[in-house]
């Protein structure tokens, strides 16, 4: 975590329970920390172009609000790191869970029948999505909030390595890309709080240009939300195969990774 000692800007004292490394109000005197700000672009524009795409191929709602969910992590990120303030920062927070239990959902119900809804799994994360609420809500401690997303976490990567493992082996490298990004994200994580005060050190004598390649926060939003932008499109390949449909991941100018869904199987 960061020193407490920072500029003042815009949005005033930080009310946060959490202030990241990068160094406050030095980019912008409106963005307390401008570059895990905008690096939340990536988990803001792509998930709101899949969530149109699922929506117009006609594709099972739960996935639209996978989409949508990271999108909305992706906005309260960007407002929580703009301003530092507390309410912002439940903004990024709590979405996460949020989110998390969908794709949870849509993990665990993709070899049920078409547009089937199982109340019971929904049931029981909106039971899980509160209770986290209402104790961080009332005990304002981070790690729990980690703790409970860490949990969610766990959840989806066993249950992908299963499906991988026993059921669609052809999806491992889709699989494991997803997961090792993300893991890449939280190991620049943990860099970037545990050596908070080194890597301040080496900006101040790093070219602009370079020291902002050692914001490690702003990395773990481009890299976990390509890895989770990846899981939602691993999820989607799991659904449509068991669908019979022939969902195959092309790039989009060569670069970035959609779902191209051909037509369905004739039986």
């Amino acid at each position: 975590m960061a020193p407490s000692v920072d500029r003042q800007g815009y949005w005033g004292r930080p009310t946060s329970t959490l202030d990241w490394c990068e160094e406050n109000y030095v980019a912008s005197f409106y963005m307390a920390e401008f570059w895990n700000t905008v690096s939340n672009l990536i988990m803001i524009l792509p998930p709101i172009c899949g969530a149109i795409q699922t929506y117009r191929d006609g594709l099972e709602f739960r996935y639209t609000c996978s989409f949508l969910g990271l999108a909305a992590v992706g906005v309260g990120s960007w407002c929580f790191h703009m301003t530092l303030l507390y309410e912002m920062q439940l903004l990024d927070e709590l979405p996460m869970i949020y989110s998390t239990c969908v794709f949870v959902y849509c993990l665990y119900e993709c070899f049920k029948e078409k547009n089937r809804i199982s109340l019971l799994p929904i049931a029981l994360l909106i039971i899980f999505s509160v209770t986290v609420t209402v104790v961080y809500l009332q005990w304002k401690e981070p790690v729990f909030h980690q703790v409970m997303y860490g949990a969610l976490v766990a959840c989806l990567v066993m249950r992908s390595i299963y499906i991988v493992t026993w059921v669609y082996p052809w999806l491992r490298p889709l699989c494991y890309t997803s997961l090792g990004i993300f893991l890449l994200g939280f190991l620049l994580w943990n860099i970037d709080n545990i050596f908070c005060d080194s890597l301040r050190a080496s900006r101040k004598t790093l070219p602009p240009g370079v020291g902002v390649v050692t914001q490690f926060h702003a990395w773990w939003h481009i890299f976990t939300g390509l890895g989770s932008y990846l899981h939602i499109l691993l999820s989607l390949q799991f659904r449509l195969t068991y669908l019979q449909h022939r969902p195959k991941v092309t790039f989009l100018c060569g670069v970035w990774p959609t779902l191209n869904i051909e037509p369905q199987k004739m039986s």
